[in-house]
């Protein structure tokens, strides 16, 4: 069967700016540049504190050895701090200079803004440039501000949560790193038994040549409250290596919930070193759905810690590898309340030599008792170039758990394939059929517009897969 070769189209995301900013840091880290960060931020005193502990503990920590090669991310050439020649937290787009407002236009936001979404803010390098919340939501109370402005006017709240007990400074290398240079992300507080019905939305762009980006992203849904936030993430291909090492924080309280939904596409020269966690307290759900493409190294593992009773997580994730591609993702849970319960199903996809792995933990604390967890990874090879892996960890001290684990690996076979060209469709179509259906279960859990665009992101990169 001959077998059609195609070019991915990524202009929407591959599109850059002519660089225009008021700020550049000299590549490389240094306690000048982190005290410079603070001070240029106004920060108090204890932010900065905690800046510089976590660059001490970043100088200290070895690299991982035990995933992804990291030896081609040199440090010493990224650029960790970078503003953008804009104004801060416009409230209006005509406020965004064009030629970063037509990068946003682009990538649908302000579109999907009018739609579908309750707010929105746009982080372009290491600025928040556009940010906005609706009028009936605010009047209830529900914050959503960018975080710096966050720690100016919930600087009690941001104090007690930030880097604290849900990630804290020194749980990894990279952890410490983001705790050092910090900048832009977002901040959410949903009151008491306040139901957001519509999404809120982040959007993170690079543009810069060598860029670092480090937004921190901090959620406290309060009792009762119910929310849903979305990320989304770009950068455009460089030859140069950049580096997002972000930060993501979500408190559930007691009855309450929040969805995390990520699509993460950044381009191949982009190290996505990420660190997400939850802690979810009595009665709590979080429910994590991550997509995760683009990138030449991925390493993000999404933890729920279930601390309070009847407590519950989810995770949901689809990861694409190309050519020159290592997705390392996974999830983790750990049960500590009783009768708490958490699935994971982790979808993959390789093709032209990309490697998927699927990594994660389930650690079920002494006296987690009657804790349920299922654990499903299914992996989709394209080719006999590319690579599927899974490294589930089991880790159970109570002797009541229900735990199960279902691992599968597949490729699309020249069967199925012929299958559907005898009824009708061509090469590619057949593909993109057996595809669409593979990923079916994490696409639904999407709002609509989000939905398409995961399946439109699948299907460019999916062209020529039998190539």
């Amino acid at each position: 069967m001959e077998k059609a070769l195609f070019e991915i189209n990524r202009e929407t995301y591959d599109h850059h700016n002519p660089e225009k900013l008021k700020f550049k840091a000299p590549p490389g880290l240094n306690e000048k540049l982190v005290r410079e960060i603070s001070k240029d931020k106004n920060e108090p005193d204890w932010m900065l504190e905690k800046r510089l502990l976590g660059l001490k503990l970043f100088m200290h920590r070895e690299m991982p050895d035990w995933g992804p090669d990291l030896s081609k991310l040199d440090l010493s050439n990224i650029i960790f701090y970078m503003k953008p020649d804009a104004k801060k937290n416009a409230t209006s787009w005509d406020d965004v200079p064009e030629d970063i407002r037509k990068t946003y236009e682009r990538l649908g936001i302000p579109e999907a803004e009018q739609k579908v979404l309750g707010g929105v803010g746009a982080q372009y390098e290491s600025e928040v440039v556009y940010h906005n919340l609706r009028k009936d939501l605010e009047e209830k109370g529900v914050v959503f501000l960018d975080m710096d402005e966050a720690l100016k006017q919930y600087p009690e709240l941001v104090k007690e949560h930030f880097m604290t007990t849900c990630v804290p400074i020194g749980l990894h290398k990279f952890s410490a790193l983001h705790a050092a240079v910090w900048s832009g992300g977002t901040f959410i507080y949903v009151p008491k038994n306040i139901k957001v019905d519509f999404p809120l939305q982040a959007y993170f762009r690079m543009n810069a040549k060598k860029g670092g980006q480090f937004e921190h992203t901090l959620i406290i849904v309060d009792e009762g409250g119910e929310l849903q936030y979305i990320e989304g993430c770009s950068a455009p291909q460089y030859t140069e290596n950049s580096l997002h090492a972000g930060c993501v924080e979500i408190h559930v309280q007691k009855n309450a919930r929040a969805r995390y939904s990520s699509i993460e596409n950044w381009s191949r020269n982009t190290y996505n070193l990420n660190t997400k966690r939850a802690l979810v307290y009595e009665n709590g759900v979080v429910e994590w759905i991550n997509g995760n493409m683009g990138s030449c190294v991925t390493m993000l593992y999404p933890a729920s810690v279930l601390v309070g009773d009847r407590s519950k997580a989810d995770f949901i994730g689809i990861a694409f590898a190309g050519k020159g591609q290592n997705q390392d993702t996974g999830s983790k849970v750990i049960h500590i309340g009783k009768d708490t319960s958490s699935t994971i199903m982790s979808k993959s996809i390789s093709k032209d030599g990309g490697i998927t792995s699927y990594r994660g933990l389930v650690s079920v604390k002494n006296g987690a008792k009657n804790a349920k967890a299922n654990v499903q990874c299914d992996a989709l090879m394209m080719d006999n170039d590319s690579s599927s892996n899974t490294f589930p960890y089991m880790d159970v001290q109570e002797p009541t758990t229900d735990l199960a684990h279902e691992a599968t690996v597949g490729k699309i076979s020249e069967e199925q394939i012929f299958y559907l060209t005898s009824r009708g469709l061509n090469e590619e179509q057949a593909t993109q059929m057996i595809v669409s259906g593979f990923i079916e279960p994490i696409v639904k859990e999407l709002p609509l517009e989000y939905a398409v665009e995961l399946n439109r992101l699948i299907q460019l990169e999916m062209e020529g897969s039998l190539g």
